[in-house]
């Protein structure tokens, strides 16, 4: 099999939740279990951090896995889903899998595959731990990819669990409620393992505190611990002032992200580094400086508050639920842009009215349906933003409402592209070529 042959075997045979949507969840850990003992349970040969949560979860495992590479550890980073290359998902010191190890690993276990079905997540779990296995990494820093308690990254027993923060997304699966949703979140704490939570919310943390309490495990929340203040900020970088238990900590910190969020998410890494340090000294003060200044590079982060393009400025952002679109654009409105236009677009089993509340009507709009099954036509988009005064056309692609964007706008404008890491994912430029 060719690369583009394996690919096309992976997409066509398994239930893909980012193509189809819930019908592709497993509410089971059966199948992982069983490719990872068909495969010699590869997930108890390496250490590893378990990192949830609504929001910020991809930022801060990034995060986390730039100080580890930063700290001398060879270093596996497993997220979901991919932007532009399935091959983002599984990295080593910020190195993407090779083709030729996605093809090996299709084909050796092929038999396993048709004979247990996985999901096409299930899949890409058990690869990643067998990579991570092979390649030998000091700690592999795991991202959950829906919920917790039933995904299929939590066969693992970490040294640390993650929780960044609890907001309303997927209620369609995990409950229409913040302590249901911290409920399934809180599955990823393991009996005697420390648990970090990144935000304190009186609805969550008595589920959190209740579930640590039965597992024995230590449980720290890290806003009421750390504090961060921006004190300069470009599209690229944000340097911070931070405070520990009210006092001065760090005069400056640099981190190679930008956006109004990475602040909460920085806090929860400030809190994860230092209970990981009891265990991996390696994780110290020299090694969060640097790898935070080099976030992009060591780790090939992509696709949050990332900006493409100049006069008119064009920023992407992933943002998709409640509480990370209400962030972005409560953060936009402080800028003032002479115009802002936007290129949204959702896929169909989201409560698309309880997030288009959060969108300004002051704004143009640009409608568009991710290339995918599961997109919400833009039509329907169209009409639904309507009746939150919110007005613009329906194009047949995003590339296309981007370019209707790119025409209306003036230089000074601002054009954000975001709702979906989808319709996002189809205007970043590709990552540079790597065997």
């Amino acid at each position: 099999m060719t690369y583009r042959e394996t690919l096309d075997f992976l997409y066509a045979q398994l239930p893909m939740f980012h193509r189809i949507g819930p019908a592709a969840f497993k509410k089971d850990l059966t199948n992982t279990l069983a490719l990872c003992a068909h495969l010699g349970n590869p997930h108890l040969r390496f250490r590893s951090v378990h990192i949830g949560g609504t929001n910020g979860k991809g930022s801060v495992s990034h995060m986390l896995s730039a100080v580890c590479q930063s700290a001398g550890l060879k270093t596996g980073l497993y997220i979901s889903p991919h932007y532009k290359d399935f091959r983002e998902r599984i990295k080593v010191n910020g190195r993407y899998i090779s083709r030729n190890d996605v093809i090996a690993f299709v084909q050796n276990n092929r038999e396993a595959i048709e004979r247990i079905q996985p999901s096409f997540f299930e899949l890409c779990v058990a690869m990643a731990f067998d990579h991570f296995a092979r390649a030998q990494v000091d700690i592999a820093i795991i991202e959950v990819g829906l919920g917790g308690r039933l995904d299929s990254t939590n066969v693992v027993t970490p040294l640390l669990s993650v929780i960044t923060n609890i907001s309303y997304d997927h209620m369609n699966m995990l409950g229409d409620t913040l302590p249901l949703i911290a409920f399934e979140k809180a599955g990823i704490i393991k009996p005697g393992v420390p648990v970090v939570v990144g935000e304190t919310h009186p609805e969550s943390a008595p589920v959190f505190l209740k579930k640590a309490a039965e597992t024995g495990s230590e449980i720290v929340f890290a806003d009421q611990h750390f504090e961060v203040k921006a004190t300069h900020a470009s599209e690229s970088s944000t340097t911070y002032r931070v405070f520990k238990n009210r006092q001065p900590f760090i005069e400056r910190l640099e981190i190679e992200a930008a956006g109004p969020f990475q602040g909460r998410n920085l806090v929860t890494l400030l809190q994860a580094t230092e209970l990981l340090h009891r265990s991996l000294p390696e994780i110290d003060h020299k090694a969060l400086v640097s790898g935070l200044k080099n976030l992009r590079s060591l780790t090939r982060f992509t696709g949050r508050w990332q900006v493409i393009g100049r006069n008119p400025t064009i920023l992407c952002d992933s943002a998709h639920n409640e509480a990370g679109i209400k962030a972005v654009f409560e953060y936009i409105a402080r800028q003032s842009p002479p115009r802002l236009h936007i290129v949204t677009g959702f896929v169909n089993d989201k409560e698309v009215d309880k997030v288009l509340a959060y969108f300004p009507q002051n704004a143009r709009y640009y409608f568009a349906k991710a290339n995918i099954p599961r997109g919400l036509e833009a039509t329907i988009l169209r009409e639904k933003a309507a009746g939150w005064g919110l007005q613009g056309k329906a194009y047949t692609s995003v590339r296309n409402a981007l370019r209707a964007a790119k025409r209306a706008a003036g230089p000074d404008d601002l054009i954000v592209v975001t709702g979906s890491i989808f319709v996002v994912a189809e205007v970043l430029p590709s990552p540079p070529k790597l065997p």
